[in-house]
């Protein structure tokens, strides 16, 4: 008598971090290792996303040709949504939108929703991605905010950066206004996106891409 083989579950590479609800990665080459989600959050809290944010909620349609001069974060959020994830802006202003937006989707699928979260960090001279401190506080604020709403089963990763959010939350200001991209930002002369940027629950506004504009 043969026995049927039993049939095995799906091997994932860890570095995908599948297994979990909430991931966390950085750059075009963490997007990159995403699959699938059913959304994904870009962060880029002192260039792309919190102009987008501002943009989106003064009634502009941004199409991913024009949210950042750099390109890191449209070739991101193009990566993601060929996974077929909704792809949204976050940043520290509308981090609990974000995270309000999110568990709508969730309502709205009638499952558990797989989401990552995706700083986009700094290209160096190398092009290859830096850490960006400001870009780890709001991808931080993020999934601590979903945390807050019951969506916690995050990779350790994704833990590892909420903690950092909450845990320097008091200073994150102050922090993020000397990081390294700040002091560059106020070099070219534009110190005034840095307090913009460091605005914490501020809008109710969340930028999604839809059809290659991201529109309210």
């Amino acid at each position: 008598m043969t026995t049927a083989p039993t049939a095995q579950p799906p091997v994932h590479p860890p570095f995908a971090q599948t297994k979990y609800q909430v991931r966390f990665d950085w750059g075009v080459t963490g997007a990159g290792r995403i699959d699938a989600a059913d959304v994904a959050v870009v962060v880029d809290v002192l260039h792309a996303t919190t102009s987008l944010e501002q943009r989106v909620s003064a009634g502009d349609r941004v199409a991913l040709a024009d949210i950042d001069e750099r390109g890191e974060t449209a070739q991101i959020a193009e990566l993601l949504a060929g996974t077929g994830a909704t792809v949204v802006a976050g940043c520290l202003r509308n981090r609990s939108a974000v995270a309000d937006w999110v568990i709508a989707k969730q309502a709205e699928l009638g499952r558990r929703t797989s989401i990552v979260v995706i700083a986009v960090g700094e290209l160096d001279d190398a092009a290859e991605t830096r850490f960006a401190v400001e870009d780890l506080f709001g991808a931080g604020a993020v999934i601590e905010a979903l945390g807050l709403r019951g969506i916690d089963f995050t990779s350790p990763e994704a833990a590892a950066a909420a903690a950092a959010y909450e845990g320097l939350r008091n200073g994150v200001g102050h922090l993020l206004s000397a990081s390294s991209t700040a002091q560059q930002l106020a070099q070219a002369g534009s110190p005034q996106h840095v307090q913009t940027a460091r605005e914490v629950d501020v809008s109710s506004v969340v930028p999604v891409l839809d059809g290659g504009v991201f529109r309210a």
